[in-house]
């Protein structure tokens, strides 16, 4: 198999006697999206700081397009744009002015770093209208601090919880930016726990608890690996009483069978058959992300 953009292995954090992250491997594709989730305290921070090289590995290794993030730290950071769920501003600066400080820090030449800001902010739809950034809305400044992670044109894109705590509308818009993103080359790790946006958006998902990894795939892969099948069939019959294959339960006039057992569904529609019933609607009941998710994690669901 190809060596992917980025290679990590063994990956350890501890804090005295505290182990944030216990021996974490996995590599990411070139162009990859690739999801890192789990409960709060799982590790998913502490992950994406080591990778951005904010904070030391205990032990382990890191390798981004071949390079050894432990000695080659600076030049890994020329390709390498990093937005942290909490990502304060300038707020007294404008979003352009702050913009240009920060591709003079990345030493990007004047004239392709105003062209830079200018493709940003309409792909983002920022029109700051000359407004400091304090005087922007929480939806306006997260832009701003995406605009802040691309503005040197990095290849390897790490994003720690991007749409948290944004309204739906802007939300959805980072998630779309995200997958558009991905459609321009770039690969993106990040961290979310709005599971049905790391469904839609991720190719592989990693599911980290207590900093150690539970399970990594494509969703689908996860899904096969734990998700439990179930089977809907609602059928129709005059008289239910001798009915004995599995529980049934009446709706809207109708008998339905959930089961996670096909035996029993042909079952029943043999019975439905024999009594000159009709079989009204028979699917298959696939679990989502968000179920194996809290299967995983031990959290009980309540069915009111």
């Amino acid at each position: 198999m190809e060596p992917g953009i980025i290679e990590i292995n063994g990956l350890t954090k501890e804090y005295g006697d505290f182990v944030a992250v216990d021996e974490l491997s996995f590599s990411v594709g070139k162009g990859q999206i690739f999801g890192i989730v789990g409960p709060n305290g799982a590790g998913k921070t502490t992950t994406l700081k080591m990778l951005s090289s904010l904070i030391r590995p205990t032990s382990g290794t890191i390798y981004m397009k071949g390079l050894d993030i432990g000695s080659d730290a600076v030049e890994i950071k020329s390709f390498l744009g990093f937005l942290p769920e909490e990502s304060p501003l300038y707020e007294g600066m404008e979003v352009e002015d702050y913009l240009m400080f920060f591709s003079e820090l990345y030493c990007v030449p004047g004239d392709l770093a105003k062209k830079r800001i200018r493709e940003l902010l309409f792909d983002l739809a920022l029109n700051p209208d000359g407004k400091k950034i304090g005087d922007l809305s929480k939806g306006m400044k997260r832009k701003v601090a995406i605009a802040r992670s691309l503005i040197n044109d990095p290849d390897i894109l790490i994003y720690d919880e991007p749409a948290s705590g944004l309204d739906p509308m802007t939300s959805r818009y980072i998630t779309d930016y995200v997958r558009s993103l991905k459609r321009s080359g770039k690969t993106i790790i990040f961290s979310a726990h709005n599971l049905y946006q790391v469904e839609s958006l991720c190719d592989r998902i990693l599911i980290l608890k207590g900093g150690k990894l539970v399970t990594l795939g494509t969703a689908e892969e996860i899904r096969k690996e734990y998700g439990k099948i179930q089977y809907r069939l609602e059928f129709r019959v005059k008289d239910i009483e001798e009915y004995t294959i599995s529980d049934v339960r009446e709706v809207d006039g109708n008998y339905v069978v959930i089961t996670n057992d096909i035996d029993i569904v042909n079952r029943t529609t043999k019975w439905v058959a024999s009594r000159e019933g009709d079989i009204v609607e028979m699917r298959t009941i696939v679990p989502s992300l968000e179920e194996i998710f809290l299967e995983l994690m031990d959290v009980e669901l309540f069915v009111d």
